[in-house]
């Protein structure tokens, strides 16, 4: 790629960037998506997870736009229609919705590429350092280090890494939820099994020391191997204590999660019914749910999420339960949201304390622990990612500073490529119900049926 000056760079290509991406590039910006790996997508390709989800609450679509396009061209690959949505939120993981994760990383590739968005694969960011009032950017390329720059940064790692090299201050948590390897397991028959006997065989190999009991579930306290068998091994282990926000930890926990995994692999090819038992699938990464979170110029805390608070600079909806994953009991602290509850993501949680024209998207944004449980799954990263593609392209186009665009501009851009827009008012107090402009649906932070 000879060109040095863009408009745009955006660093991660996962939920949120590859969204961020397309929307900066279709709103006439020039970008460039710069990705780690040699697939784009995230946690629903190299993770494993290919469920993304929730782009629903309470019966009405509540993220739409970028996200759900690339969801829904990949349902139409192979014929299939969105599912209706259940909304039970006891019942939430019913709402994801399955999508085939190397189609879904085909069309990421041709969605970006039709943006007329630049794309650097297996490309790292080495150093960020402001440029007036845009970014120097250096990255390091198989070939070497080279150098980019651009009026507006957009930090899609996940782990704030471009925020962490600008010298931006973060809050990283003394405990981490567990991480989570993903794989498909077959060669065998899940009804013929005598799960009772699995499980006894599986508490003596955990006593002798062989196995530890989130080989296989995410319950610390006693053997549960027939969820990891109904699975096939997607998204049922517990890989605990690692923080994977840098390469160290990275590496740390890759090799655990494989470990784990092998261990496992070995004690149920001794088991009857599981001699066949074969690996057909395991995911290019272990699955990060927590590593940092931006200091960002506002913080969404819990009683903001729980509350469905509408932000004077809202600029999109959110929803999942709270679902703090931990290394203890069941292995998950979750709640549902009340019932009617929307929230909704500031701009200003986007926002790095100290930085000018550096935009956040995706699981790092500035919130507390359990607020950031439920907001960093991929349908919000994908809302989130098109609200900072839409944010730096005006920029670009008007020499605005993010901070400073008017609320009115940033949701006209989005409602112009079909997201979801929250009501725009400083006033109104959460559980108020207000009709949302640029949208057909009804989908006020409060919602009554």
């Amino acid at each position: 790629m000879s060109k040095d000056a863009f408009d745009v760079i955006i660093i991660g290509g996962g939920t949120a960037g590859v969204v961020a991406a397309i929307q900066s590039a279709r709103a006439g910006a020039s970008t460039l998506l710069v990705e780690k790996t040699g697939m784009l997508g995230g946690t629903v390709t190299t993770g494993g997870v290919p469920n993304p989800g929730l782009f629903h609450a309470w019966h009405r679509q509540i993220i739409a736009g970028i996200g759900w396009e690339l969801v829904l061209r990949t349902l139409a690959e192979t014929g299939q229609a969105p599912p209706v949505p259940l909304c039970d939120p006891r019942r939430h993981s019913l709402d994801h919705v399955h999508v085939d994760r190397f189609l879904f990383a085909a069309i990421c590739d041709e969605a970006v590429v039709e943006s007329g968005a630049g794309l650097l694969l297996h490309t790292m960011v080495a150093a960020v350092a402001p440029a007036g009032a845009g970014w120097t950017v250096t990255l390091c390329t198989k070939t070497g280090l080279t150098t980019r720059t651009a009026s507006v940064l957009i930090d899609c790692t996940g782990d704030a890494n471009a925020v962490a090299l600008a010298g931006l201050p973060l809050e990283v948590p003394e405990e981490t939820q567990p991480a989570t390897l993903s794989c498909h397991a077959g060669g065998y028959d899940v009804s013929a099994l005598d799960t009772a006997a699995l499980n006894e065989a599986m508490e003596n190999a955990v006593q002798r020391g062989e196995l530890q009991y989130t080989d296989s579930s995410w319950n610390t306290a006693q053997a549960n191997v027939s969820k990891w068998l109904a699975s096939g091994g997607e998204n049922a282990s517990h890989v605990h204590h690692i923080n994977a926000r840098d390469s160290e930890g990275k590496t740390k926990l890759e090799l655990e999660a494989r470990r784990a995994l092998l261990r496992l692999y070995r004690f149920l090819r001794q088991q009857p019914g599981l001699e066949c038992l074969r690996l057909e699938h395991m995911a290019p990464e272990c699955g990060v749910r927590e590593t940092v979170t931006i200091r960002g110029k506002k913080r969404i805390t819990v009683g903001d999420y729980t509350s469905g608070r509408l932000w004077d600079d809202a600029v999109c909806y959110s929803y999942y339960p709270l679902d703090l994953h931990v290394s203890s009991g069941q292995g998950l602290d979750g709640e549902p949201l009340p019932e009617g509850v929307v929230p909704t993501i500031p701009r200003g949680a986007m926002l790095p304390e100290g930085s000018r024209n550096l935009l956040v998207a995706g699981r790092c944004l500035s919130s507390d622990r359990l607020a950031n449980s439920a907001l960093r799954v991929q349908a919000t990263s994908m809302a989130t990612g098109q609200a900072a593609g839409a944010m730096a392209a005006l920029t670009t186009r008007t020499g605005t500073e993010v901070e400073a665009l008017p609320m009115e501009a940033i949701h006209s851009l989005l409602a112009e490529h079909a997201a979801v827009i929250p009501p725009h008012t400083a006033v109104t107090p959460p559980h108020t119900a207000v009709t949302p402009p640029h949208t057909a649906v009804t989908p006020p932070h409060t919602l009554s049926s």
